[in-house]
């Protein structure tokens, strides 16, 4: 990687793992922008964001379209929000928004698809943050979960994010090939996992 040229971190994780807190982190230590699926299936929700209206929108901004996104997404595609957008339409959504994000800033993008979109991406970095089933239903437990709740939710979700990846691609997000670095948080708290990726950048970076 090169740190005087645009650059994406990629945290793929698995549910539990505290794999998004590490991503924030990470951001806030680089001084960059984080991004996750959070914040795109809420601006899908809201305004009823697809492919074509982020295209169409980035049209009209042309260099300012993500900071005018927030304050003039209304007016500009409507506040017809689609309740449950198609796989298909996440997927391809997802992608534009991620994708123009990292060509107009350096950024961390923490997103199950994340590692599928920047696999050819010149200038990356590919991370997956994983956990034992154990740990990761402790850590949904502190949060307010019964045991039984807890590994329901680890169960579903990382069948369905695999799922959701087979669609799209013969890759699945297990195989550590996709990644440059692999972490696992059984013995990590997220700053210290922030402080790993740190020394693999400082060892990469030019």
């Amino acid at each position: 990687m090169n740190k005087n040229e645009k650059f994406v971190i990629s945290i793929n994780r698995e549910v539990g793992s505290g794999g998004r807190t590490v991503g924030r982190k990470l951001a806030e230590r680089l001084n960059v922008k984080y991004y996750d699926n959070a914040i795109i299936q809420g601006l899908m929700d809201k305004y009823g964001l697809s492919a074509e209206k982020i295209e169409r929108l980035k049209a009209q901004e042309k260099a300012s379209w993500w900071s005018e996104l927030q304050e003039r997404c209304k007016s500009l595609i409507g506040s017809n929000g689609k309740e449950n957008p198609s796989t298909s339409e996440m997927f391809e959504t997802e992608r534009k928004i991620f994708e123009s994000l990292a060509q107009e800033e350096s950024c961390v993008v923490a997103g199950r698809s994340a590692f599928l979109i920047f696999r050819d991406w010149p200038n990356r970095l590919n991370v997956f943050i994983q956990a034992s089933t154990e740990h990761r239903i402790e850590r949904l437990m502190a949060k307010g979960n019964t045991y039984a709740a807890a590994l329901d939710t680890v169960e579903t979700l990382d069948e369905s994010r695999e799922v959701y990846l087979k669609k799209y691609s013969d890759k699945s997000r297990y195989d550590t090939r996709n990644y440059q670095l692999v972490i696992s948080m059984d013995e990590l708290s997220e700053d210290e996992a922030v402080n790993v990726i740190m020394a693999y950048l400082e060892g990469v970076m030019k």
